[in-house]
């Protein structure tokens, strides 16, 4: 269901009875950190020397290539860094292997291939209606008792089901349109639909957003019907009477025309439609979204105070007004937040295009296992090169000369040291063609992260190495840029 928060693959603030989020991760994630992998991500600083590829510095060894035998050890290795989870490629979720990212919460099932969640927070709101809802039935059901919480546990799982409901109405539509879905979390406001990539064109991403509002009719409508077949004044009458409200709230809330609502994707797709600029839409919908929050944090508190919400002024406490004034807050918190989240994703994915492949790759030389590391580094620097490849007898790469590793290796002992002692293997998700650009190379990178790729050529030559650290330099400078 896709109620607050959407664009942004993170991204912060996704809530409120339901929301539906795109782009690279679940909160918002910086993207160039999610590029770093886990160990070896220091680059060495250059030398004074012009065109030298080793650097002085030292950085820590990576785990899985093998040490020079008698290199003085360096400082003790910093402790990994912690990824965030990224972006799935997989159209029906997680790929196989991947844990939750942080906050994912307790794993319910796999509907559609999409994983499930539950956050801890729902607990929280869970036992909150509970009390809650108990205490109106209290005064409608006065006999049922102690009973009458258990009724409204019923009620808060019930309510949750169809906000699960709303959500794989987007996800359905998603996977329909090829979008993959990373997964569906059921948190403290509702829950949120995770869509990793942008849809093609404005007609389906207003399909998308609208099937979730239209299932929580649907779903109010059915609940009409089963109240009429039932007694109002028992318990199946009150649930049904109860869940025909809620879906019809969350269907409205969702409605309402500004990011990162259902109803914000909406007018997003409208004026997308109309200008032919989804940049545009976006920024209509997310200033609107702005404008909804400061009438949310003003006008909630104000239209029960007022007793227009149709209860009486007289039965408002102080405790009432505060915990008014404390609901509009934290609604209008999340919309203020995914509505910039938006814009943001809307400015990378602006850049994204400007990240190619073929411009970031330094030039490398080929050389085979048993050449010294300082013959190696003298060939490098005749020819400009700043990245070393290993070759076999026939020409044909095996692997990538670490960079750390050559700045771990002190320069007297660098003519006793041959190449393949400080090489990483490569794997297939290692080789990047050079004709990739934008998401395509994010995506590749987020998929097999390592700190070096060997880029090849859509002949299969040998075109350079690609550096890490030189990408997540380019994306920045890209987002430092103003926007168009």
């Amino acid at each position: 269901m896709k109620s607050l928060a959407r664009e942004g693959e993170s991204e912060v603030g996704r809530a409120a009875l339901g929301a539906t989020s795109t782009g690279p991760s679940p909160e918002l994630v910086v993207m160039h950190k999610t590029l770093r992998p886990t160990t070896d991500s220091t680059r060495i600083p250059s030398t004074q020397r012009p065109r030298t590829l080793h650097d002085r510095g030292t950085t820590t060894r990576h785990p899985t290539t093998r040490a020079a035998r008698n290199t003085p050890p360096g400082p003790p290795p910093r402790p990994p860094e912690r990824r965030t989870d990224v972006a799935d490629t997989e159209e029906t979720g997680e790929r196989a292997g991947r844990r939750p990212g942080p906050g994912g919460g307790l794993l319910m099932g796999r509907p559609f291939g999409v994983p499930v969640y539950v956050s801890p927070s729902w607990f929280l709101v869970a036992a909150l209606i509970t009390w809650v809802f108990g205490d109106q039935l209290d005064r409608i059901l006065p006999d049922l008792g102690p009973v009458r919480y258990l009724v409204s546990l019923f009620f808060a799982v019930a309510f949750y089901a169809s906000v699960l409901v709303h959500e794989l109405a987007h996800t359905v539509a998603a996977l329909r349109f090829k979008l993959p879905v990373r997964r569906i979390q059921l948190q403290f406001f509702g829950g949120v639909s995770e869509i990793e990539k942008e849809s093609e064109t404005p007609g389906r991403e207003f399909v998308l957003a609208f099937v979730g509002p239209l299932l929580s009719l649907l779903l109010a409508a059915a609940f009409y019907l089963g109240m009429k077949a039932v007694d109002p004044a028992t318990v199946p009458g009150v649930l049904l009477a109860g869940l025909m409200i809620s879906n019809l709230l969350v269907a409205a809330f969702n409605l309402l025309p500004g990011l990162p609502l259902d109803g914000g994707r909406m007018l997003r797709a409208v004026v997308w439609g109309i200008t032919g600029k989804p940049m545009t839409g976006t920024v209509v919908a997310a200033w609107i979204g702005r404008a909804l929050a400061v009438a949310v944090l003003l006008g909630l508190p104000l239209l029960t105070h007022t007793g227009i919400a149709g209860e009486r002024t007289a039965d408002i406490g102080g405790m009432d007004t505060v915990m008014d004034a404390l609901l509009a807050a934290i609604l209008a918190a999340i919309i203020w937040t995914g509505a910039g989240n938006s814009l943001r994703m809307a400015r990378l994915r602006e850049h994204l295009p400007e990240l190619k492949a073929r411009t970031l790759t330094r030039r490398a030389i080929p050389v085979e296992n048993a050449t010294p590391l300082s013959e190696a580094l003298r060939r490098a620097n005749e020819a400009g090169a700043r990245a070393l490849v290993v070759v076999d007898g026939q020409g044909n790469p095996t692997a990538i000369v670490r960079e750390s590793a050559i700045a771990s290796v002190p320069e007297h002992r660098r003519p006793w040291i041959a190449v393949s002692t400080l090489s990483q293997d490569l794997t297939d998700g290692m080789k990047v063609s050079a004709d990739l650009t934008g998401e395509a190379l994010l995506d590749h990178l987020r998929t097999a992260p390592a700190t070096e790729y060997l880029v090849l050529e859509p002949g299969g030559e040998i075109y350079g190495v690609l550096s890490t650290l030189d990408v997540e330099k380019a994306f920045v400078k890209a987002m430092a840029r103003p926007q168009s």
